[in-house]
């Protein structure tokens, strides 16, 4: 078993602040092997119908635990799974739970209780560079071609029947148990469609002709596909200046695997690379920040910043992605700080060892890898309350 130092830790950090962990992320992402990796820990299947059962009475259960430390993997699968959360967090404080699903907790109606200021929120993106250390392969072509799920990175060959296999599982499983959407082809077809055309602007109304529903459908699905991590909704900074756009959102696909596997890549041209590496960066900003509040910035004659992090209170920081440090422009850096003229400049790029600093016309650009990009995301205590 690959152990995945990073995600164990943040684990470890967010049990010291409250006894209840929802863990989240696509499936195969690797949830089951990063919980049964974790040290005195009592695995529960919920997949299981004796698991099921045992739970029916979440006192009785928590009453016969031998350990304090537990997991209850994919909990959808109960009845009422946010009662056994609830009881858990209110009434077992000694007991260190762990329960992990495919979407956000309050995603489906099946989740009758949000568990608000009772959990942390983790959320397991796919695999991220300190990820790749753990597995020891940290060739970034390969990460791209065949994406971020364990399985599929360590498959010897590309791994195309199991990009298909996953979507019919995430349909009947994730989908089918948690809302219960009908017209399947509808769907599907709209998911294709925002892996191929990944990274671009979204209007939905480019996309309800071809998927044969309607607008507000094309919403209702966008929402679906968000709350259970498999597109990221990346939408506009702005101030309501007149030529800013203030709507439409950018909208990228989960993982890279899936962009090549549905844009039928099976080998990767140099201009692939930038636009892999700035999904790649993308959800190593998430694996960072632990939540989705990155935006990106756009003018109305079409002057871009990829991403904007700007929290409450903070300056926005303006990032730029670059396959090579080479290829920056600071054109638009320039255009978007005489509007927003306070926050830090960064261009990131895979072929930055050492971060260096250049001065275009007053204008400062931090030049950096992702891992400084990553230190300058993470909160100090890394983890998300509710």
């Amino acid at each position: 078993m690959i152990h995945r130092n990073h995600w164990k830790q943040v684990i470890e950090t967010a049990w010291k602040s409250r006894s209840v962990i929802w863990l989240a992320g696509v499936r195969r992402v690797g949830k089951t092997c990063l919980t049964q990796s974790l040290d005195d820990i009592e695995y529960f299947d919920c997949e299981l119908p004796r698991v099921r059962r045992a739970m029916e009475d979440p006192q009785d259960f928590l009453d016969s635990l031998r350990s304090k430390r537990i997991v209850l993997d994919e909990i959808h699968r109960l009845d009422n799974p946010s009662q056994l959360l609830k009881i858990a967090a209110d009434h077992y404080p000694s007991i260190h739970v762990l329960a992990t699903g495919s979407s956000t907790l309050g995603a489906s109606g099946k989740f009758r209780d949000t568990l608000a200021g009772r959990k942390v929120n983790l959320w397991l993106t796919p695999m991220t560079l300190t990820d790749l250390n753990d597995f020891g392969d940290t060739n970034l072509k390969h990460r791209f071609l065949r994406g971020g799920l364990p399985p599929f990175f360590q498959s010897d060959a590309l791994p195309e029947r199991d990009f298909q296999e996953w979507m019919d599982a995430y349909w009947a499983k994730d989908i089918q148990e948690l809302f219960r959407l009908e017209r399947r082809h509808a769907f599907l077809k709209f998911t294709e469609l925002l892996m191929v055309r990944s990274g671009g602007m979204f209007q939905a109304k480019s996309f309800a002709q071809p998927c044969e529903v309607s607008q507000p459908t094309i919403a209702n699905y966008l929402k679906v596909l968000e709350e259970t991590f498999v597109v990221h909704v990346v939408r506009p900074f702005h101030k309501r200046r007149s030529q800013e756009i203030i709507s439409a959102p950018k909208v990228y696909a989960f993982d890279t695997g899936f962009v090549c596997y549905y844009r039928d890549w099976t080998t990767l041209r140099n201009q692939d690379l930038g636009d892999l590496w700035e999904h790649f960066v993308l959800n190593e900003m998430y694996a960072a920040t632990q939540c989705r509040e990155i935006g990106y910035w756009r003018d109305k004659q079409k002057h871009e910043i990829d991403f904007i992090w700007a929290p409450r209170g903070q300056a926005p920081l303006a990032i730029e992605c670059k396959w090579s440090a080479e290829e920056f422009d600071a054109g638009n850096l320039r255009i978007f700080r005489k509007q927003h003229p306070k926050g830090d400049n960064v261009v990131v790029a895979h072929d930055v060892d050492r971060p260096f600093q250049r001065t275009y016309d007053k204008l400062t650009v931090h030049f950096e890898g992702v891992r400084e990009l990553t230190r300058r995301l993470t909160p100090q205590n890394n983890k998300r309350h509710d």
